[in-house]
């Protein structure tokens, strides 16, 4: 660990000038003070779609940048990609500013970040929610079926129809996770409460048949066309899993059942998002700022990077279901004593959370 020299200053104000040719509406999330001594590391990272306040994985990527900024004294740079067209320059920009590590945040930046790390074999990349072939990127995954089935588990021992839904933005693995955890979750809560549970969207043994939105454009109508679809057809508990969806499923909740509640995905809704809290039963947590923080601590204490994949999961805290907190008391009695049986349960591999 170094201390900064005339070296890392002229990297920082490379950085700068870099920064500012980056295509329009990609722009630098804003500096913050440093609380630590600082050192000679540069941690960088390039949104998805959007910005970092989104109140989702952005966001939780963000917050691991900003904890490594006070807590270990790296030097920061945030770039947000206004569109997909963003995330190439992005990239490259955060390269050619000499970062230390390069931060791609979800799995739509996965072939930008294999072809810009493959163009710098000596640089390092972290990639969220996806691999490459690239062997200078370290994938950063999640086992949200883990967490998927507790939160199953709880929303079919709330629901009173003991039908619940679930749909996602598209097919692939970091979505239908969350919605396979839920499914299993859901069948498990019937087989010991010798009652049948239904789930709508989603069934793994059925996977063409899921509910899904094709695109996860923010409160996707056809996201709401399902949630309607689904309330209608007896849920009073919902997952979409698609970024933020929660305000179209709260207008279906308000339309059709103001009884039901819905789960939020990737971070704690309710905590950032009060008006949701009251119809948000419990969210599903992937642990981003905590693989942020970790990943460029390793580099920081002079770990050889290393590409491989980090997986968060209940036994390690990467994953994890949030707290009640409007509904604390409308849960069953043994839930909670319930809930740690099970994640015990799956951490020793009684339970299987994929089926």
């Amino acid at each position: 660990m170094k201390l900064i020299s005339r070296s890392s200053a002229a990297k920082a104000l490379t950085l700068a000038a870099v920064s500012a040719l980056v295509l329009s509406g990609c722009a630098a999330a804003p500096e913050e003070t440093t609380d630590a001594a600082a050192v000679d590391f540069l941690a960088c990272a390039v949104s998805d779609e959007g910005n970092w306040n989104d109140k989702s994985f952005n966001e939780a990527v963000y917050t691991g940048l900003l904890q490594a900024e006070a807590e270990l004294g790296v030097t920061i740079n945030a770039l947000e990609s206004a569109t997909p067209e963003d995330f190439e320059p992005n990239l490259q920009a955060s390269v050619d500013a000499g970062c230390d590590i390069i931060i791609g945040v979800g799995f739509a930046l996965g072939d930008a970040i294999t072809k810009i790390s493959a163009e710098n074999p000596d640089l390092h990349f972290a990639l969220v929610d996806s691999t490459s072939e690239s062997t200078n990127v370290k994938p950063l995954l999640f086992e949200t079926a883990e967490a998927g089935f507790l939160a199953g588990y709880a929303s079919a021992d709330y629901s009173t129809s003991k039908t619940i839904g679930t749909y996602g933005g598209l097919p692939f693995p970091s979505v239908t996770d969350f919605m396979t955890g839920y499914y299993y979750g859901a069948m498990q809560w019937g087989i010991d409460n010798d009652t049948e549970v239904t789930v709508l969207g989603w069934d793994p043994m059925a996977p063409d048949n899921g509910d899904f939105m094709n695109g996860f454009a923010p409160n996707n109508p056809e996201g709401l066309a399902i949630a309607k679809t689904q309330l209608q057809a007896g849920a009073d508990v919902l997952l979409p899993v698609g970024g933020n969806q929660f305000t179209a499923a709260q207008s279906a909740i308000d339309e059709l059942n103001p009884d039901a509640v819905m789960l939020g995905v990737d971070v704690d809704i309710a905590a950032g998002n009060p008006d949701l809290a009251p119809y948000i039963f419990t969210s599903i947590e992937k642990r981003m700022t905590i693989a942020t923080f970790d990943v460029i601590k390793a580099l920081v204490d002079g770990a050889a990077f290393d590409a491989t994949p980090y997986v968060g999961t209940l036994a390690n805290k990467g994953v994890a279901i949030t707290a009640f907190t409007d509904f604390a008391s409308k849960v069953s009695s043994g839930l909670a004593d319930k809930l740690a049986e099970l994640e015990a349960g799956i951490i020793d591999g009684t339970y299987k959370p994929k089926g």
